[in-house]
Formats: C-alpha cells, structure tokens, sequence
C-alpha cells in the first residue's frame, strides 16, 4: 500500500452503521486516525466528539469529522452512506435511492486519487459495490463489498447452536447476493474437516435436509426479524467491517465472502456478488472456487441474475 497511512481510516456516512463501525474500529486498536464525513456534517463532528470523550479509557487514536480532502492517504474507505432499509423493504428496494447517492459520492472519491482499500457496506451492497468500481476509478480488486461476511457469520452462530460446537470451528459459506437470493453453499461445508452431513449423524442429528433448510432461511430472514423489532441492524455489520479491516491492514490474506466483481466464476462475471476470497492489504487477491453441487451452481448464477437485471434499470 503505497501512499497511504496504514493507521487511518475514513469513514463516509455517520447514520446507525457508520458510528457503529467506527465504534467498533475504534475498539480494534486497528487504526491511530478515524476521519468521519456525513452530508450533515454536526452529525458527522457529534459522533467525533461522542467517541472521542471515551479515549483516556481506550487506546490513543485522533477521531475527527472532516471533508473528502481528508481521504486521500486512508489505508481503507469505508462507506456507508445511503438510505436505511425500512421495515418490510427489501435491499434491492433500496437501489434507486443508494445508487443516486453513490453517483455523487464517488466523484467526489475519484478526485482524490486514494490508493487504499475501498469498503462498501451499504445496501444493496451488491450493486452499490458494482457502482462505486464503475464511479470511483479504483481497480476493482481495491473495492470490496461487505457482501455476506454478516450472512456467514449468522450461518455459523445458528450451526454452532444446533451442533453445540464452537462456531469458529465451522467452515460453511452463505453466498451470492446479499439479499433474498443468497444461498448456503452446504456441499464444501465442514466442521474442522468432517463434512457437515457426517459431523450432524455423529452428533445425532438425523433430520438434515430440513434442519438445514431452516437454517438457511432463519439466515435469510435474520435482518428482516431484526428490522422488525428494532428498525435497523447495525451491531453485527460494524463487527463485519472490523474483521474485513483487520484482514486488509494486516494482510491476512483471509478467506472471507465478502462481494467482489466476477470474473468468470461458475459461469459468472461483470457483476458483483459474494464468494469466499482471500482478502489482503490491497483487496481482494484471489477468489475461491469452493466445491459447489450442480443445484448450487445453478442457485449462483440466478442469484447473480437478480443482481445484473437491477444493475440494468439502476446505472
């Protein structure tokens, strides 16, 4: 990453997952300077100085409001900014709204010339991801999409529950698009090596397919459920975007299903969905071709069906 201060992180968008992101940013120790920019800038100066009053009881770490003039050497760009999905709102109801913002922040990124890590975390985050490759100017391996990190995360919390196993051990993939479509790629699931379906029979598990079923749905529907008793989700994202960073700034080069631009992946590519990738200090490296069934591959490619015909009537 050259040209940039691997200590700083920007961050566009000060609503519900902004501050909660640059909350959890703060708490990583990841980063020595946090840049905030809203549209309403007192928003932007309020969370500033909310979190900044807490550092004597934290790491040291300058947190400030500022402009897009200020991002312009930031290892990694956070965006968030966009309009909230609304109880019973889809996120590709979202679209026209967020792309209309996006339209107008990414000039506004280009100009700059930045040369870290764009991370784009609003909704639909698939196509605002698709957006901002077309409007920034950034290679596209530079920008990278929150996708299903979130999705995988919830999928092993709800494995880890029925198996009583720690998720961390679980391997398994929620991926495609970031919405109604996504899917659980159950054939390279595993649990510290043992396929899933074994793994279930041997902690006596009988009911599979509908045990998994349900799963992925309760997965799919978990926003939702969320959305509907507390009128936003913000908590679980923020820890996705701290993860996400903590792979970039340190170059991890780990796996995670985070939403990149294809390239001829199972017969998909020029659009952006979420596969497992190895994630480092320049982006996204390489992606995984994890071992799909011929009905996954299918589920894959409509997925990413659903996402071209939106991008269509939205760019």
């Amino acid at each position: 990453m050259t040209g940039v201060n691997l200590r700083k992180v920007a961050i566009i968008g000060c609503g519900f997952v902004g501050s909660s992101s640059a909350f959890s940013l703060m708490q990583s120790g990841l980063f020595s300077e946090m840049v905030m920019i809203d549209v309403d800038n007192e928003r932007a100066e309020g969370e500033a100085l909310d979190i900044s009053h807490g550092m004597s009881l934290a790491r040291p770490m300058k947190i400030c409001a500022g402009s897009y003039d200020d991002i312009s050497d930031a290892a990694v760009i956070v965006v968030t900014a966009g309009a909230n999905q609304k109880p019973g709102e889809t996120r590709l109801d979202l679209v026209k709204k967020n792309v209309a913002v996006f339209k107008s922040i990414m000039p506004e990124i280009a100009k700059r010339n930045c040369k870290g890590v764009m991370l784009v975390v609003a909704n639909p985050v698939d196509i605002l991801t698709y957006t901002a490759v077309k409007y920034s100017g950034f290679p596209a391996k530079r920008v990278i999409g929150s996708g299903t990190v979130l999705d995988t995360a919830r999928l092993k919390y709800l494995l880890s529950e029925h198996l009583e196993v720690d998720s961390r051990s679980i391997h398994a993939y929620i991926i495609g698009e970031h919405g109604d479509s996504e899917f659980a790629a159950w054939s390279s699931a595993n649990v510290s090596g043992v396929p899933l379906y074994d793994f279930c029979k041997m902690r006596g598990h009988k009911n599979f397919e509908e045990a998994t079923q349900e799963i992925e749905n309760e997965v799919r529907t978990s926003a939702y459920e969320i959305i509907r008793r507390k009128h936003a989700t913000y908590y679980g994202i923020a820890m996705a975007v701290k993860r996400i960073c903590e792979a970039v700034i340190r170059d991890e080069k780990s796996v995670l299903a985070v939403s990149s631009i294809m390239g001829d992946v199972f017969g998909v590519e020029d659009v952006a969905l979420s596969m497992p990738a190895i994630v480092g200090k320049d982006g996204v490296e390489d992606l995984i071709p994890v071992r799909l069934s011929v009905d996954e591959q299918r589920k894959l490619r409509e997925s990413a069906s659903v996402i071209k015909e939106v991008i269509k009537s939205a760019l």
